[in-house]
């Protein structure tokens, strides 16, 4: 809720609702706002108004993109036959920043959390198994974030991928317990790729 009366409080209250951002934070970059260029604060306030406009989930593994597939996708050195999971799109920057994977994405946009009402029925799996098969996949990582929904996550989909005769791996516990991949930094985050294991 904003209150349209004051523009600032306005703005601080919105501000304040993004990840990261307390009311401090929020109070600062909207007096930094006002008191910059007032070409940039037009040119930010343009680019977030349509940001949900020029930017879709790529038709092949779900990451945000400017087109209908992604240059990921489209990267004809990439390996088809590995696939990195990952709960959102962030995880996947990550893994991608470590520059070890050279294999291709899929990501969830879910994980298992049955307190949030996402349980094995709500969960996407179907179009991650139509992937596989169509991508004639060989082995699957699973890089979901160490957390509770993460590692029950990963269980789930372990479980699922090695009835259907897939390698099944899990990224190494290089990354900290309860930690969020896209806060873990690039060395960290590659030798658990290196390190991954079967589950």
């Amino acid at each position: 809720m904003t209150d349209g009366g004051d523009p600032i409080r306005e703005l601080v209250q919105l501000l304040g609702r993004l990840p990261g951002v307390g009311e401090k934070s929020a109070r600062r970059i909207a007096y930094h706002l006002l008191g910059g260029d007032a070409g940039y604060a037009r040119a930010l306030g343009e680019s977030v108004a349509t940001l949900a406009d020029r930017v879709r989930r790529c038709s092949i593994c779900g990451a945000y993109t400017s087109r209908a597939r992604c240059v990921l996708c489209d990267d004809p050195r990439r390996s088809a036959d590995v696939l990195c999971v990952v709960a959102r799109p962030t995880d996947a920057d990550a893994v991608e920043r470590a520059r070890v994977f050279q294999g291709r994405y899929h990501v969830l946009h879910a994980l298992l959390d049955p307190l949030a009402g996402v349980g094995p029925q709500e969960f996407p799996l179907a179009p991650l198994l139509e992937r596989i098969e169509r991508d004639a996949v060989r082995e699957v990582i699973l890089a979901t974030p160490p957390t509770v929904e993460g590692e029950a996550t990963a269980l789930y989909l372990a479980e699922c991928l090695r009835a259907r005769g897939l390698s099944v791996t899990r990224i190494a516990s290089g990354v900290p317990h309860g930690g969020e991949l896209e806060f873990t930094d690039p060395i960290t985050l590659g030798r658990a790729l290196e390190g991954r294991r079967a589950v």
